[in-house]
């Protein structure tokens, strides 16, 4: 699973906290690797120029084998805060969206699996 870091300019942190947030992420979605390919996480301070401190907002994006994308966010007013928010909403939504994949008894489900060769 590859996980990359995006920050705008008014975020502060630099490379150490782009390494926490890779470590974070990795450790969180662990058990998501085999479903995943990349984790995309956007960081960004919403209104840092019109507020002292402002909101720090956090985007996680994932790409899911053979699945559409999964977009989360999420606002708190530190920076880790809003990480870790917005990583236990995409746990959410990777198990709500790949528990589709079985049915009520953990089997392959009809609509997932691959047609036969005949």
């Amino acid at each position: 699973m590859q996980i990359q870091v995006h920050t705008d300019h008014l975020v502060e942190g630099g490379e150490s906290l782009a390494k926490w947030v890779q470590g974070e992420l990795q450790s969180r979605l662990s058990r998501f690797k085999e479903y995943t390919t990349r984790v995309e996480a956007f960081l960004s301070d919403t209104d840092a120029r019109k507020t002292q401190g402002g909101l720090k907002r956090c985007v996680l994006e994932t790409r899911v084998n053979g699945r559409q994308p999964i977009a989360v966010n999420a606002e708190a007013e530190k920076m880790a805060d809003a990480v870790t928010a917005a990583t236990e909403k995409l746990m959410r939504a990777l198990e709500t969206d790949l528990g589709r994949l079985k049915d009520k008894n953990g089997r392959e489900t009809i609509r997932t699996q691959e047609p036969l060769d005949e």
